[in-house]
């Protein structure tokens, strides 16, 4: 079915703020004390569809050819930034999850990532400034997102081939999406070796659509 646009108006309207609650309970963050809490729409066979609220993040942009490569070297500014290298020598808690801001380019040319921690809700009215110019503080506005979850390890080759996949159903389903960047989302510590949670998400540009495909009925 398609989902009514009523709702996703209600929505969006629901709250301003950032929703960043404890995970105690959760089955999606398990490592962290907080995470980014979510509205989920609907549920397809092939994907969700969520509703976040506005939030503030640490970020920092790195080049590469491959994901891996750049989000290791960013990686480490951002840990950097949270157990001190701040303008308050604050230490932050780790929250999750860790986006990166993926473009969509030929294979051949270098990309763009930029990385992004979550800031605690005690740090999201007034974090405190990065003394690394490379890192800055950014909000990411209110959205509706399209997401497909998947475990394992998150590099070059499963994040390109699940955003495809996820690509082309919501193509099917006929969702107007944004197709050039999405989200590669992390869930666990570089420490973590099993049962790993990873996530793509690609923007919603209208009214979000649920169905899995555009031949379904609508009601």
């Amino acid at each position: 079915m398609v989902f009514l646009p009523g709702l996703v108006g209600f929505l969006f309207v629901l709250t301003a703020e950032a929703k960043i609650g404890k995970s105690v309970g959760s089955s999606i963050c398990t490592e962290t004390k907080e995470c980014l809490d979510f509205d989920l729409i609907c549920e397809t066979e092939n994907y969700e569809v969520r509703h976040y609220d506005s939030a503030k993040w640490v970020s920092t942009q790195e080049e590469s050819y491959f994901m891996e490569m750049a989000t290791s070297r960013a990686f480490r500014r951002l840990f950097k930034y949270i157990t001190g290298a701040n303008a308050n020598g604050t230490k932050i808690d780790m929250t999750t999850p860790v986006l990166i801001d993926v473009k969509d380019k030929p294979f051949w040319k270098i990309g763009n990532f930029t990385m992004s921690f979550l800031l605690p809700s005690e740090y999201q009215e007034d974090p405190p400034q990065p003394t690394d110019p490379s890192v800055y503080l950014h909000e990411t506005p209110d959205m509706n997102v399209y997401v497909r979850s998947y475990g394992g390890w998150m590099t070059t080759f499963t994040d390109t081939s699940k955003a495809s996949g996820l690509s082309q159903d919501l193509k099917s389903a006929g969702a107007k999406f944004n197709k050039q960047v999405h989200y590669a989302v992390g869930y666990n510590s570089p420490m973590t070796l099993l049962n790993r949670r990873n996530e793509v998400w690609f923007f919603a540009e209208d009214d979000p659509v649920c169905s899995s495909s555009s031949s379904e009925e609508s009601v």
